[in-house]
């Protein structure tokens, strides 16, 4: 990583409660690549106004997390295709003051479901409704999926995603999915509900799959309790790999090897703190 200087090239996150993973992520590769760039996460006091310092401070790019991923879209100048057709931003890249929201989360979970050979028969529960739910939501829907039930407490917001993709909506979950989905904040780091599972070991052992976007920790309660079970896992941390690096992409025009791409998740991962 070079010394900081005044033409260095500043990328950010913003986040309610921000992790290391991005920061350890793209300065790796920055630091891999030879790049004069810096990336630095930020728990934004207000969310417009992190938005506008993007603009007016030359800001190359910033990831955007919870619970600012819809917020944000009356904030950007534009819509890729990504986010539009979601209405869910987690990526924001500055072109000369224009802002273009985009949604990496989207790609990441597509990619995976795919390499992973999920199949599309398995009946699914998803828990949470927010941006990050639209994300997986629409994923599973273009990969095939048809039998899939959004759990959220929230009727109105869970009905509107369950409806948006043709799916059904419940406000508790009563068992019955082979493939179960946590996108809530559930066994986050640092949260009042960090030590929970969003799903029973009893409901996690009568599945086929589960699929948790927590990242941090890496291996959440729920993780940990599948992994137990026997069952197929995909991880939060396997999904934020995915995204940072398209994000990475998006922001500097350059694809690390995959070589490369290893020792940046190995150096991230090695962060114990979080």
């Amino acid at each position: 990583m070079p010394i900081l200087n005044k033409d260095m090239t500043l990328c950010i996150s913003l986040a309610a409660r921000p992790s290391n993973n991005g920061t350890r992520f793209h300065n790796h590769l920055y630091g891999q690549l030879g790049l004069n760039w810096i990336y630095k996460a930020f728990a934004p006091a207000d969310i417009a106004q992190a938005v506008a310092g993007i603009r007016g401070l030359g800001i190359r790019g910033a990831a955007v997390s919870m619970p600012y991923k819809e917020a944000v879209i009356p904030l950007v100048d534009h819509m890729a295709p990504s986010a539009a057709a979601i209405e869910s931003v987690n990526t924001i890249v500055n072109d000369n003051g224009v802002l273009t929201a985009h949604n990496t989360d989207y790609s990441a979970v597509a990619n995976l479901l795919a390499s992973r050979g999920v199949p599309a028969r398995l009946r699914t529960a998803v828990r949470g409704s927010g941006g990050m739910a639209k994300a997986v939501v629409a994923a599973l829907r273009d990969a095939g999926f048809r039998d899939v039930t959004v759990i959220a407490r929230s009727e109105e917001a869970g009905r509107a995603l369950a409806k948006q993709y043709g799916f059904a909506w419940a406000p508790e979950y009563d068992g019955g999915a082979e493939l179960l989905v946590n996108v809530t904040p559930i066994g986050m780091a640092g949260g009042e509900d960090a030590d929970r599972l969003s799903f029973t070991r009893e409901q996690v052992q009568a599945a086929q799959a589960v699929i948790d976007v927590v990242a941090m920790p890496a291996e959440t309660p729920l993780v940990r309790a599948a992994r137990e079970a026997g069952k197929q896992v995909i991880t939060g941390a396997e999904i934020g790999t995915l995204q940072a690096l398209e994000q990475f992409v998006l922001y500097t025009g350059i694809t690390p090897t995959p070589e490369q791409v290893r020792a940046a998740e190995e150096f991230m991962r090695s962060d114990a703190v979080g």
